[in-house]
């Protein structure tokens, strides 16, 4: 993954633009805001079956990215091999490490040569201190994205509850002693 400003493609840089007002990257932020944010991003080109983001990694640097071409397929260990997604253009990955620095929730793989727009930690940082409420809307953006797939989460959850074993029947299994034993009550 190599990044360079994003503002050096401007065709690239109006992609972005218009890819973080749509309804996958759910960004209420106005035109001006959202290319404040552009500004500090970083081009990033990743080829076909490149590991994005590696589950449990500790080390990966703290960045989101903003798809811009491509699909990434997303797996958690808990998926079974069986893709848990499979994400292309507008949508957006690695934003909880970027807000709290913890490890990669799940494992990012480019299942095409994808292009993104990547935004740093120090990126997202610097936002915050010099555009203080365009770095508080995106923020705010950003856990807004969160707290709808935990919703999202807990509908699953309550349908797979739904399937529980108290659903099925009851089966009862009486063990008897083998014929040969001697009886307790004789």
């Amino acid at each position: 993954m190599t990044p360079r400003p994003l503002t050096e493609t401007p065709a690239l840089a109006d992609l972005a633009c218009r890819l973080l007002r749509t309804p996958s990257a759910m960004l209420a932020m106005s035109e001006a805001e959202i290319r404040q944010v552009v500004q500090r991003m970083h081009l990033i080109h990743i080829p076909r079956g490149t590991v994005v983001f590696r589950e449990g990694a500790p080390d990966d640097p703290a960045h989101l990215l903003l798809l811009l071409a491509g699909e990434v397929v997303v797996e958690t260990g808990h998926s079974a091999g069986v893709p848990a997604s499979v994400l292309g253009p507008g949508n957006i990955i690695g934003e909880m490490s970027l807000l709290d620095g913890s490890p990669r929730s799940s494992t990012c793989t480019a299942a095409s040569a994808v292009q993104a727009a990547g935004l740093s930690r120090e990126a997202l940082e610097a936002l915050v201190e010099q555009e203080p409420r365009v770095g508080a809307k995106l923020m705010v953006a950003l856990t807004n994205r969160m707290a709808e797939r935990l919703r999202a989460l807990a509908d699953q959850l309550r349908l797979y509850a739904q399937i529980t074993p108290q659903d099925a029947p009851t089966v009862r299994i009486t063990l008897r002693p083998p014929a040969d034993s001697p009886r307790a009550d004789g």
